[in-house]
């Protein structure tokens, strides 16, 4: 099951738009850690796969490493609290439960 799960990271990473430095990937626990970086070396994103799907909390960067979008999974699902930028959006099994927007959003969490 962890070779399913790394080759499916693996081909992520392949599809990931503007992505070329290379990602990581740690084994932790049952999970698989996931970190992109942008060619400048700075994280892109970061987060966890299961069985082959993307899990729990996942974070992505603006190339200068501010916080961009915060989104949470479920078995592959988005899934609770999702903040992009200036929005909050709550999702259960993928779809919208609400939409609010704040100033900084992020700021706010």
């Amino acid at each position: 099951m962890k070779k399913i799960t790394l080759l499916f990271a693996f081909i992520f990473s392949i599809v990931s738009i503007g992505q070329t430095v290379e990602p990581e990937l740690e084994i932790v626990g049952n999970l698989v850690k996931a970190s992109y970086y942008y060619d400048n070396g700075a994280i892109q994103q970061e987060g966890f796969f299961k069985d082959g799907k993307l899990e729990g909390k996942w974070t992505s960067y603006t190339a200068e490493g501010t916080i961009r979008t915060v989104a949470n999974y479920k078995d592959g699902i988005k899934s609770g609290k999702w903040i992009v930028d200036t929005k909050e959006v709550v999702y259960n099994n993928n779809e919208v439960v609400s939409v609010a927007s704040y100033k900084n959003a992020l700021a706010k969490n």
